[in-house]
C-alpha cells in the first residue's frame, strides 16, 4: 500500500482533508490542524490514558503552531468510557461553553464520542489516533448505544486525522490485535459485496473497491510484528484503516468496510457480552470472531453447487412475511425486535422479484465462486493469522461456544438491511442446513 493509495482516496472523501501517517508525525500535529481548522480555540478531548501518552506533545504542537486553547476535556481511565449518547451530550456542553473547536485524542471511543459531539454542535473536528484499533478514524458515522439498540448516528467525519505510528506501536498489544480484527473483516465483508453485486442489490463501485481491497492482503501480512510493537510492520495496517473509513465517506455508507461478520460483534455488545473485563472485550475482538464465522459459512456455501437450484420452487417455499416476523420477534425483544422487523422488510424479497434477484447469481455461479475464492481465506487460514496478531482465533477466546456462535447466524442476518451471503442461503432455501 502506498501513500499514493492515501492521497487518491482523500481526494474522493466527503470530509476528510488530510492524514498524516507516519512515524513522528504528532510533532506535526498542530501545523497540520492550524491549517485546515484554524488556530482556534481548540478543546482537547481526551481520556487519563490517552492524555498521558500524548496529550503534552500535542499540546505543545498546537502552541507552536499559534493555536489558542481551551481547558482540556480529560475523562476518567476507570471506569471504561462507553459510546454512549450520554458522554457526547458531555462533550457537546464543553464545545459550547468554550465555544471551541473539538480535537479528539484518542480511538474508537473517544473518536466516535467527539464525532457526534462536533455534529450536533456544528462543528468540525481533528482527531489525534493514539491506537490502531478499529477502522472508524475517517469513518463519517459514530456507532452509538441508545434505548438498547446500537445503531450508527449520521455525522461528518474528521478533516483531518494525525497517526504517529511510534505512538500507535506503544499502545496495549490487546489494542493493536483489535484494530487487526476489525481489518480481517474486510475479507468476509467484501465476500458480501461480491454478492450484493451478483444479485444486483448493491453494484460495486470499483474505486471505493480498490481503496479498501487493494492494501488488505499487504496491511495484515506481518501479525507477528504488530503483535510485538515492531513500528514499521504498522504503516501498511493503519493506513489501512484510515482507507476503510475514507471508502465510507466516498461511498456514502459503510458496505465498503463491513458485512453481516460486523452484525455478529454489534448482537454480543448488545448482549454485554465480555462487558465485565478488563479492559471490556473489543469491537475488534468480536469481529474477529464474527469474521471466522462467515469465513466457516462461505467454505459451506461455496460447497454447493447451486447452478441447478430451482427458483421458482424455492421462492414458493419462501415463508411469507408474517411467518418471518413472528420469527424475528421470536428472536428479539422490545426495540431491538421492532429495529430488526424493519431492518429485514427492507431487504425481504418473494415470489417473482426473488427469482429475479438470485437468476444472475445462480447463472453466473462458477464465475461467482471463482471471484469470491480470490477473495477469502479459509477459516483455518484466518485462524493463524488472528493468533499471531494476538487477537481471538477461537470463540472461546471470546467466552463462546461453536453453538453460541451458531445460534447468532439468524440474528445477523435479521439485523440489518445489508444484502449478505446469509440471505442468499436464506432466499435459497439452504439457510438452516448450513
Amino acid at each position: 500500500m502506498s501513500s499514493e493509495t492515501l492521497r487518491s482516496a482523500l481526494a474522493r472523501a466527503t470530509d476528510t482533508v488530510a492524514a498524516a501517517v507516519a512515524r513522528g508525525a504528532l510533532s506535526e500535529s498542530g501545523r497540520l490542524i492550524a491549517a485546515h481548522l484554524g488556530a482556534g480555540p481548540h478543546l482537547i478531548v481526551a481520556d487519563e490514558n490517552t492524555w498521558t501518552v500524548a496529550g503534552e506533545r500535542l499540546t505543545e504542537s498546537l502552541r507552536e503552531a499559534g493555536c489558542e486553547l481551551a481547558e482540556p476535556l480529560i475523562f476518567p481511565g476507570q471506569p471504561v468510557l462507553y459510546a454512549s449518547i450520554e458522554n457526547s451530550v458531555v462533550i457537546q456542553e464543553a464545545i459550547r461553553a468554550a465555544q471551541a473547536t473539538p480535537i479528539a485524542l484518542g480511538s474508537g471511543t473517544i473518536n466516535d464520542l467527539v464525532k457526534l459531539a462536533a455534529f450536533e454542535e456544528g462543528r468540525d473536528y481533528a482527531c489525534v489516533g493514539t491506537a490502531a484499533s478499529m477502522d472508524g478514524y475517517t469513518g463519517a458515522g459514530a456507532p452509538m448505544t441508545e434505548n438498547g439498540v446500537k445503531a450508527t448516528r449520521n455525522c461528518k467525519a474528521p478533516v483531518a486525522v494525525i497517526m504517529d505510528l511510534d505512538v500507535v506501536a506503544a499502545a496495549p498489544p490487546i489494542m493493536t490485535a483489535s484494530g487487526y480484527g476489525d481489518l480481517v473483516a474486510k475479507i468476509p465483508g467484501g465476500a458480501d459485496w461480491i454478492l450484493a453485486d451478483y444479485t444486483g442489490v448493491e453494484p460495486i463501485d470499483p474505486d471505493v473497491w480498490t481503496m479498501v481491497q487493494s492494501g488488505v492482503t499487504t496491511a495484515l501480512s506481518r501479525p507477528a510484528d504488530l503483535a510485538a510493537g515492531n513500528a514499521d510492520a504498522f504503516d501498511g495496517l493503519v493506513e489501512g484503516l484510515c482507507l476503510s473509513g475514507l471508502a465510507m465517506q466516498a461511498y456514502g455508507g459503510t458496505r465498503p468496510a463491513s458485512g453481516a461478520e460486523h452484525y455478529f460483534s454489534h448482537l454480543w455488545e448488545i448482549e454485554g457480552l465480555g462487558a465485565e473485563r478488563t479492559p471490556p472485550l473489543s469491537h475488534g475482538f468480536k469481529v474477529a470472531v464474527g469474521s471466522l464465522a462467515m469465513c466457516a459459512f462461505y467454505e459451506a456455501l461455496l460447497a454447493r453447487d447451486i447452478a441447478d437450484v430451482n427458483l421458482a420452487a424455492a421462492a414458493a417455499a419462501r415463508k411469507p412475511w408474517d411467518g418471518i416476523e413472528a420469527d424475528i420477534r421470536s428472536l428479539f425483544d422490545g426495540a431491538l425486535a421492532d429495529h430488526a422487523v424493519r431492518e429485514t422488510k427492507a431487504k425481504y424479497a418473494a415470489g417473482d422479484d426473488l427469482v429475479a434477484r438470485l437468476q444472475p447469481l445462480v447463472a453466473q455461479w462458477p464465475a461467482a465462486v471463482e471471484k469470491l475464492r480470490a477473495q477469502l481465506v479459509t477459516t483455518a487460514e484466518l485462524s493463524e493469522m488472528l493468533r499471531l496478531a494476538g487477537a481471538p482465533s477461537r470463540p472461546d477466546d471470546i467466552g463462546l461456544t461453536a453453538d453460541d456462535v451458531r445460534a447468532m447466524f439468524p440474528k445477523a442476518m435479521y439485523y440489518r438491511s445489508r444484502y449478505t451471503a446469509l440471505d442468499v442461503a436464506w432466499e435459497l432455501g439452504i439457510f438452516d442446513e448450513l
